[in-house]
């Protein structure tokens, strides 16, 4: 079947997370000093990167909420026995830093203005929706989008099928008529494609392997890629 809509994921997929994170951290730091047990900022952002793969893990299993994992992190990187409070004045003044970092990555607006004639376009996030919803707007792309939905609200997150389905119901299309791009080789591709979708690794970091997945590494090469509809195979002069 055809391909009609193009189900996103955000972070280090349209936004380039990663670089923003380790900018507001590392800005942060040169304001709050280093956590103990720390005896470099690089130290200080590997723990940080670290932790927040923990507890965005325990988030997406439904562990703690999305509060709650911020808090955590906190915690856990600083060492300290912090009040909710406490914790969410650190994480707040991280976030003054974190958000002035924010960037799409340069080929994300040439990518939608492409595809835009031809495909929908929704985003399918692990995350909340009105921290989504606020990134989105802030980088000027959330008119692209047709649905946003994220996990904090489904109750359900990737690789999950039931939250590919979510989306797909939310466009009225059925999942082969949809496909999903992120940045994860199992979380985003292996499990939109083992929900039904048309899965696409975006590879920006050309890891390679995983020849069970289509992949890509830029997302100038995602029309292609739509258009020939290779779901039944690996994309191996991408991959």
């Amino acid at each position: 079947m055809t391909i009609r809509a193009v189900l996103w994921d955000i972070d280090d997929t349209i936004f380039d997370y990663a670089s923003a994170d380790r900018i507001g951290m590392r800005n942060h730091l040169d304001h709050e000093g280093l956590p103990d047990g720390c005896s470099s900022v690089e130290q200080a952002l590997l723990l940080w990167e670290r932790l927040t793969e923990r507890h965005w893990a325990r988030f997406a299993a439904g562990v703690c909420d999305f509060q709650g994992q911020r808090r955590d992190r906190v915690r856990d990187f600083l060492r300290q026995a912090l009040s909710d409070g406490e914790a969410d004045a650190w994480f707040g003044r991280h976030v003054v830093h974190y958000e002035a970092a924010w960037s799409l990555f340069p080929d994300t607006v040439p990518a939608l203005d492409g595809l835009a004639g031809e495909y929908r376009h929704a985003v399918l996030s692990n995350s909340a929706f009105a921290h989504q919803d606020r990134k989105l707007r802030t980088l000027g792309v959330r008119d692209r989008f047709e649905v946003l939905l994220c996990a904090a609200e489904l109750g359900v997150s990737k690789p999950e099928a039931a939250a590919f389905h979510a989306a797909c119901d939310a466009l009225e299309l059925a999942p082969d008529e949809v496909a999903y791009v992120g940045n994860e080789p199992d979380i985003d591709a292996r499990g939109a494609a083992d929900a039904g979708l048309f899965g696409i690794w975006l590879d920006r970091r050309g890891n390679g392997g995983r020849p069970d997945l289509t992949r890509i590494t830029c997302l100038a090469e995602l029309p292609d890629v739509l258009r020939g509809d290779t779901r039944f195979g690996a994309v191996t002069s991408i991959g």
